[in-house]
């Protein structure tokens, strides 16, 4: 055997045996379970008591590590957390601003926050260059993750998401919560399940009792991890409901539309026969 033919030999060996490492990866990848919430569907709607524990998960965990590009004033959004302008107040009173213009003597300084402010970054870094230089990644902004974050359901699932009976978009959501639920191998604080490859840049960022929920939840991994990932989702679309809204009262109209149309070409052309 020459060389030429060992060496074909041997990449194509390597090739088998990288292929079927794949295949055994993506065998061991599972894909996050489907979730219920209660947003889903044509008429789902946000859970105000669900959304506001979420925030509190964020604030308290997550906002250590990720930001969240969202003006402090919307949290008072009726159709989302619901916070009093009493509360929002106080709250961005607690962050401190960087200004945005220099004062007289030509320094920067910062001012306690106002509700049109936008949440600030963490206190450990003030970049996504410094993050990255921290924690060897910058963490993703938080705000349009469960927008980013999904995974393929395959046909013919994919078909069936898209029916106006399932309208199934929440995988951003369950894949959150899957990811939160998905720290399975002790002693091993980056493996993960759900996440491409078991290896993750976060550590496990919460266990159970973590956060003390203040309304008598559980305070358990379970629900840290479907409380923040409604509030992500409502995050990334806080028009969720009017959307809904607007789409229902479409369709009505289309359906009134179809039936005016019908009966206007039965009444010309009977007159034709």
């Amino acid at each position: 055997m020459n060389r030429l033919t060992t060496s074909i030999l041997a990449l194509a060996l390597t090739a088998m045996g990288a292929s079927a490492a794949l295949g055994q990866d993506a065998e061991d990848q599972p894909k996050p379970a489907r979730q219920s919430w209660s947003f889903s569907g044509l008429f789902g709607t946000y859970d105000q008591a669900q959304l506001q524990r979420g925030f509190q998960v964020y604030k308290e965990v997550c906002s250590n590590c990720h930001r969240l590009s969202i003006p402090f004033r919307t949290l008072a959004d009726p159709n989302g957390p619901a916070y009093s302008e009493a509360q929002v107040k106080a709250l961005a009173a607690s962050y401190q601003i960087v200004n945005d213009e220099p004062n007289d003597k030509g320094e920067i300084f910062k001012r306690a926050g106002t509700p049109a402010d936008i949440f600030p970054p963490p206190d450990a870094y003030p970049n996504s260059q410094a993050a990255a230089a921290a924690f060897g990644k910058a963490p993703p902004d938080m705000w349009l993750l469960a927008k980013a974050r999904k995974y393929e359901r395959g046909f013919p699932w994919f078909v069936f998401d898209a029916l106006p009976f399932d309208q199934y978009q929440e995988m951003g959501a369950d894949y959150i919560y899957a990811i939160l639920n998905g720290y399975t191998k002790s002693g091993d604080a980056q493996w993960n399940a759900y996440y491409p490859g078991h290896r993750i840049a976060m550590p496990q960022p919460i266990v159970d009792g973590a956060v003390a929920y203040t309304d008598g939840t559980p305070a358990k991994l379970d629900n840290y991890a479907r409380d923040v990932a409604a509030f992500l989702s409502w995050a990334s679309e806080p028009t969720l409901d009017t959307r809904k809204k607007i789409g229902f009262r479409v369709m009505i109209f289309l359906f009134a539309l179809a039936i005016l149309l019908y009966l206007t070409k039965k009444r010309i052309w009977s007159k034709l026969h």
